[in-house]
């Protein structure tokens, strides 16, 4: 078993929803100052999305990781590798016109799985920031979805 087919370990569930509450307050207390990252060729980057509850027709915001496709924002439905789809990824899939809050502003998006012809390419992408992206995946039961985020005129 090789480095990147070995199950990866994770922390224990609650310590991620913790850290996920922490960066959220971050954003918040510094009133978006902090929180939210450019990508580079080293790091991918952070950004904040807001969607559209499936059930409650309310605002829904989760900080995600992405990677630059050319004007795409790529991230990838992951739910901190836990098995259960992420929320905002549902929601997306009712509604997929969103928003997303970048370093250097907002911009309406709309979400989509990616392609079968597009996601071994971004996956691979992706697997440049993380050797063990594909040990983290396989601790899922099911493919874990590339998200393709393309802008939309308003």
């Amino acid at each position: 078993m090789t480095l990147q087919t070995r199950p990866a370990p994770l922390p224990p569930r609650w310590f991620v929803r913790i850290a996920w509450a922490g960066h959220r307050a971050i954003y918040s207390i510094t009133g978006g100052r902090r929180g939210l990252r450019c990508p580079t060729a080293e790091r991918w980057g952070m950004l904040r999305l807001r969607t559209v509850g499936r059930r409650t027709g309310e605002e829904r915001i989760a900080i995600l990781g992405y990677i630059e496709d050319g004007p795409n924002l790529v991230t990838k439905a992951m739910n901190g590798w836990a098995d259960a789809e992420p929320a905002w990824w549902l929601n997306l899939l009712a509604h997929p016109d969103a928003t997303v809050d970048l370093v250097d502003g907002s911009r309406p998006v709309r979400g989509r799985a990616a392609s079968e012809d597009e996601r071994p390419r971004l996956w691979a992408s992706w697997a440049v920031h993380n050797e063990r992206l594909d040990a983290y995946a396989a601790r899922r039961s099911r493919q874990t979805q590339v998200v393709i985020l393309e802008p939309r005129t308003e």
